[in-house]
């Protein structure tokens, strides 16, 4: 018979053969090669949640600045967003140095540890790791809010679905997951035509928005709508003297139109060759892009007065797309498709995250400060755990915070911008430490200014959103480095004590070897073990069983009695009234090695079941004995498996070729 018409050695489990239909068949390791991206497939993939926060940067600055200065915030929106650009231009300009530096993924967590040593940059990594959780549940909030908006401004009868926001979200986040956990190219192709699709529509809305400016002036939106943000007292914000303090608000509000800039340098790996140019050109053309987009987005909330709705809805730039385009089919049909690209850019760019998250674990994992589980790779060359781990955690977020993007806004630009302050430092400290480097003075004070400016953009942040939530990621970040760091002393422990070879006077000088079966019926798991006992060449094979049951024990000496299948291995049984059976066995094993110089090796024979009735119907206790024997020096327990179902099976066989041969 052929191999590939053979029979498997090792049936698949039904988990494995679930696992295989829904995401399709294995890739092998010789294929994670043939897993990267082009520059245009990964600007549609990594630049989704950059561009992606356009959608909502500029109306989290109006909602800081509308209750406060009234109308005036249409005014002090614009100066706001300049500064966000020139923050915007000095992260490009490092960013653009990591990439071209550290070709490898893994971005600011990747820079700190090079520059700063392991410890320091677990702080980049708790920082990156609160980033992703929180992008995902922001940015699809946020793609919910955009299809409810719509409902909003196109019908009045599906106002009411507002009640379905959380559910909708938290379907999509289980949707990226599977397409995640499908591999990096299905994931690119799936998810990067809605960047460009969002791209088409912001150029469509503002070139639109352009000629009507030019041709006699665009409608404003009604400020005091229902629902809207009430304007509060004119003039009240600027009398007592609260403009600093607000105009600091909002910048830290309007940084969450940053987010997303690190996704290229922390999955640098997923480009072409050479990676470093590539990711450094996409960069570029991604800063471009979202710089355009902010700049567009706040200029016509400027002319056109789109307010923020208390409850998100409809959102600014909704609005912004309604008053652009019109009423009538054709304006209709412009909203609609804004609307539509706008949700399906925030959806997607919350997939950014499921490809940078997993990358970083497994890095930080590979540096011993997380389980290394989150290094394997899974069925289809993904970061599975990663993967899963992300997913619940950003669900257990959006459950908290009810999907409401305003409460998660606040959770947001602390871990973002400590990235970038890190990525930054560590790009000054190391051009300062290359002699030999062309303008690595003028590098390293593009990157020293932006490391402050970030900084500073923490500071503001921790300061004015503290009561609004910001103090849970102020909380979370020394326990989250502190976590780091007591998982990697606990890895250096385990190693140390593994790799400790003991000199010729600490081995031990055993003069004494004995082998005992534990013998709990006698069937053909324990013959198996008695033979494979005589193996080992022990002074003394026994076997013992600990009497539960006297009539039951008095059975099994009988037939051990009778039997010729027990090699002379003597049965001795020990009485255990008080059911303790692991007890008993390590008083014994204690008792027999106690002299320092006799070993014990335990056989168990352990008889398994392939079939879910059979695991159900018996318990597994070979596994709990090693485990309370093994902390005895001189015993050693091991455990003899017996495939009880394939014995089944094999009966069966027999019975029908017996029956097949008998004539009828």
């Amino acid at each position: 018979m052929a191999d590939s018409e053979a029979a498997p050695l090792v049936r698949d489990r039904l988990a494995y053969r679930l696992k295989r239909r829904v995401l399709g068949p294995p890739l092998v390791t010789e294929q994670l090669a043939h897993q990267t991206l082009s520059n245009p497939m990964a600007l549609g993939v990594l630049a989704s949640d950059c561009i992606s926060s356009t959608a909502y940067g500029s109306e989290e600055m109006l909602r800081i600045l509308v209750p406060v200065v009234g109308v005036a915030a249409f005014t002090l929106l614009m100066p706001v967003t300049g500064a966000i650009l020139l923050v915007l231009v000095l992260l490009t300009f490092s960013y653009r140095d990591v990439v071209s530096v550290y070709t490898r993924a893994g971005g600011s967590y990747v820079v700190a540890r090079e520059n700063f040593g392991p410890r320091i940059a677990q702080i980049a990594a708790v920082a990156l790791l609160v980033d992703y959780i929180v992008t995902v549940a922001v940015q699809t909030a946020a793609g919910t809010d955009a299809l409810i908006s719509l409902a909003h401004l196109v019908g009045e009868e599906y106002t009411g679905i507002d009640h379905l926001k959380l559910p909708i979200t938290m379907g999509v986040v289980v949707l990226l997951m599977y397409g995640n956990l499908r591999g990096v190219r299905e994931a690119g192709h799936a998810f990067a035509a809605p960047a460009y699709l969002f791209m088409l529509a912001i150029a469509l809305m503002l070139a639109v928005g352009l000629v009507r400016a030019l041709g006699g002036g665009l409608p404003h939106a009604n400020v005091h709508a229902q629902g809207a943000l009430d304007l509060g007292t004119p003039g009240q914000g600027w009398l007592y003297g609260a403009s600093l303090f607000i105009v600091l608000r909002a910048f830290a509000n309007g940084g969450s139109s940053l987010t997303g800039l690190e996704a290229i340098s922390n999955s640098v790996s997923a480009f072409r060759r050479p990676q470093g140019t590539n990711a450094r050109r996409t960069l570029t053309v991604m800063s471009c892009v979202l710089g355009t987009m902010v700049l567009g987005v706040s200029a016509l909330a400027h002319f056109t007065h789109a307010i923020p709705y208390v409850d998100g809805n409809p959102t600014v730039i909704a609005q912004e797309a309604h008053l652009v385009f019109g009423n009538g089919w054709l304006g209709t049909a412009g909203l609609v498709y804004v609307q539509l690209a706008t949700a399906l850019i925030l959806y997607t760019g919350a997939n950014t995250p499921f490809t940078g998250f997993p990358f970083l674990a497994s890095f930080v994992a590979e540096d011993r400060f997380l389980p290394r589980q989150l290094t394997r790779r899974g069925h289809r060359l993904a970061f599975s755990n990663g993967i899963i781990c992300l997913t619940v955690v950003s669900l257990a977020l959006l459950l908290v915070t009810r999907g409401s993007v305003d409460r998660l806004v606040a959770l947001y630009a602390i871990g973002v911008f400590t990235g970038f302050t890190m990525a930054a430092a560590g790009m000054t400290a190391h051009y300062l430490r290359q002699p030999g480097e062309r303008h690595r003075h003028w590098k390293a004070g593009v990157n020293l200014v932006a490391a402050v400016a970030s900084a500073l953009v923490v500071l503001i942040f921790a300061v004015t959103k503290f009561t609004e939530g910001a103090w849970l990621v102020v909380a979370v970040f020394p326990l989250g480095v502190w976590a780091l760091i007591r998982i990697n002393r606990q890895y250096r422990q385990e190693a140390e004590a593994l790799e400790h070879v003991p000199s010729p006077g600490e081995r031990p000088h055993w003069r004494r070897h004995l082998v005992y079966v534990l013998v709990d019926a006698f069937d053909l798991a324990t013959v198996k073990a008695l033979s494979y006992a005589h193996e080992l060449r022990a002074d003394e094979v026994r076997a013992l069983h600990f009497v539960i049951d006297e009539a039951r024990a008095k059975r099994l000496a009988r037939l051990w009695e009778e039997s010729t299948g027990t090699g002379d291995v003597p049965l001795d049984l020990i009485d255990c009234p008080d059911r303790r059976l692991r007890h008993a066995v390590a008083t014994i094993a204690a008792r027999i090695t106690a002299d320092g110089a006799t070993a014990l090796t335990l056989l168990i024979p352990r008889r398994t079941y392939s079939t879910p009735l059979g695991r159900l119907l018996h318990r597994y206790t070979g596994e709990e004995m090693a485990k309370t024997l093994e902390h005895l020096p001189n015993v050693a327990v091991t455990i003899l498996p017996f495939d009880v179902t394939k014995a089944i099976e094999q009966l069966q066989a027999q019975a029908r070729a017996a029956r097949s041969r008998t004539p009828s």
